[in-house]
């Protein structure tokens, strides 16, 4: 609850390294890498007579909320909307619970806030669920960053422009017009000890490469060159690490990174370590059912 006691707006960052938006038909929330945007930022809303309930309410004044609705049918997952329902209940309510550095935001029915990875429909999708798989118990792990604040403005080298923000302003809009582009305030460093210019930074910075990806289908494989496909920021490089990443983020159980040879176009599988320098890769994740799986097999190339 520590994460919410004094953030007036706060953004949310999931475990895939993107932000919880309301999206701009007032309804629904998905992710977005880009966090800038009004829409990334949700206001806290203590609930009375409660130390450990909050309210989050989007920039178009409405409620984070845990609906009844199957994401898909046949599947555990229901969606979470943005409402304004005629009495506040339970469904609005959630319990931040801390998990180190991160939080779990969980409904009053035992459900969690869940940012969704893996292919269309699920991709950048989030519901409320329990994970049952380990390869998903990180979807359910949010950062908290503080974007407004009553207390920053003591923040030395920013005091000006915060005492504005504070004075003048009670709103996300008015933070983004009137304060530098470069002030973030995560609420870890807020939690820490003490307030100094260390503690304000810019926006986080994208370390590692960018791995654009597609997935092989059963019959062969997409046209890997017509598109960037989906991306992932990757620090590492050692291929088990990447492969284990690329898991995560798609959701598959069972896969082989490879990529294409310059020589010839041909797909042959990562081995050991990525290129050097940090590159940014393209890479094609085959799985045991594909036709370049079974290529491999009779190749006696292993995989």
């Amino acid at each position: 609850m520590d994460f919410f006691l004094k953030g007036k707006t706060v953004r949310l960052r999931s475990h895939h390294d993107k932000y919880l938006l309301a999206k701009d038909d007032e309804e629904s929330v998905s992710q977005d890498r880009n966090g800038s945007p009004k829409t990334a930022g949700w206001t806290v809303e203590p609930v009375p007579e409660s130390d450990s309930i909050i309210r989050l309410k989007s920039c178009y004044g409405k409620y984070l909320t845990a609906s009844n609705q199957h994401f898909l049918l046949g599947m555990t997952g229901r969606k979470v909307l943005q409402t304004v329902p005629r009495r506040l209940d339970s469904s609005v309510e959630w319990e931040p619970v801390r998990e180190g550095g991160q939080v779990k935001l969980k409904t009053r029915y035992g459900n969690f806030l869940r940012a969704n990875g893996g292919l269309p429909p699920w991709r950048n999708s989030v519901t409320h669920d329990i994970p049952h798989r380990s390869a998903t118990l990180d979807w359910i792990l949010w950062d908290v960053d503080v974007v407004e604040n009553p207390v920053l403005q003591s923040l030395t080298g920013h005091a000006y422009y915060l005492q504005k923000i504070v004075s003048h302003s009670d709103s996300l809009d008015s933070f983004e017009s009137t304060s530098p582009p470069s002030i973030s305030i995560k609420s870890g460093d807020y939690l820490g000890q003490g307030s100094s210019d260390s503690n304000a930074s810019s926006p986080r910075k994208s370390d590692g490469r960018t791995i654009y990806y597609h997935v092989a289908d059963k019959s062969t494989v997409v046209d890997d060159d017509a598109n960037e496909g989906c991306s992932l920021n990757f620090k590492g490089n050692g291929v088990d690490e990447l492969t284990q990443k690329l898991k995560e983020d798609t959701g598959l159980e069972d896969i082989v990174v490879c990529t294409r040879s310059p020589l010839n176009g041909e797909l042959y599988p990562l081995r050991l370590q990525l290129p050097p320098n940090n590159a940014d890769m393209h890479v094609i994740l085959v799985q045991p059912s594909s036709k370049e799986a079974r290529d491999f097999a009779e190749q006696g190339t292993p995989v």
